[in-house]
């Protein structure tokens, strides 16, 4: 069985540009939002599911799933968002469960945003917290997202804090400066961190 780290941070914090680092040395990732895409793909059960809940609307003309207009729908509506939870986290979990159960490799870096909230941290052995303020985290997603603050605003009420994140933290990689000037630094510390872990593996 591959060790396994968990990766997770709040919107905004950077998660991929850490992870992409790590997979750079070749360490393979089991990424959540990737996962979360595979079951909701065009002509799944699980989007024919979504459509018969809420209409046609929320898929693109390609048939897929416009994930944007189905995040402004359950944001707003509570019912909408545990219902769709429901059907899509057992899914999501069970996907993940057999990935990581399939790798090989020492370790293998977990990519969960809301580890801590979805109770994922049992299936760590050890949790890397990328760490940005709350002011670097609107600054970040509103450039990125195009998201109006007010829901970026939502999305990070909807998660852990940051004091509460860092709680369960075994390492912290602190991801508030600008990327240009701060890569050198990052991949300093994932490498450390990489050899660390092929040590604990």
């Amino acid at each position: 069985m591959t060790y396994i780290v968990g990766l997770t941070g709040g919107i905004g914090s950077g998660k991929t540009t850490i992870a992409n680092l790590f997979a750079d040395l070749g360490v393979p990732l089991v990424d959540a939002d990737v996962v979360a895409r595979e079951v909701v793909a065009k002509d799944s059960p699980l989007l024919s599911k979504i459509v018969e809940h809420f209409g046609a609307q929320i898929l693109t003309e390609q048939g897929e799933l416009n994930r944007a207009a189905l995040r402004e729908r359950v944001f707003n509506h509570d019912e909408d968002k545990l219902w769709l939870n429901n059907l899509l986290h057992p899914a999501i979990r069970e996907r993940m469960k057999q990935q990581l159960a399939e790798q090989t490799a020492p370790y293998t870096l977990f990519v969960v945003p809301l580890l801590i909230e979805n109770k994922l941290t049992a299936l760590c052995d050890r949790i890397l917290v990328v760490d940005v303020s709350p002011q670097t985290q609107l600054a970040r997603s509103a450039q990125r997202d195009n998201n109006n603050f007010e829901q970026i605003q939502r999305i990070m009420n909807s998660q852990v804090s940051q004091q509460e994140r860092l709680k369960w933290a075994d390492d912290v990689i602190n991801n508030d400066a600008e990327l240009a000037q701060n890569l050198p630094h990052l991949q300093q510390k994932v490498l450390e961190l990489h050899q660390f872990y092929l040590q604990q593996a």
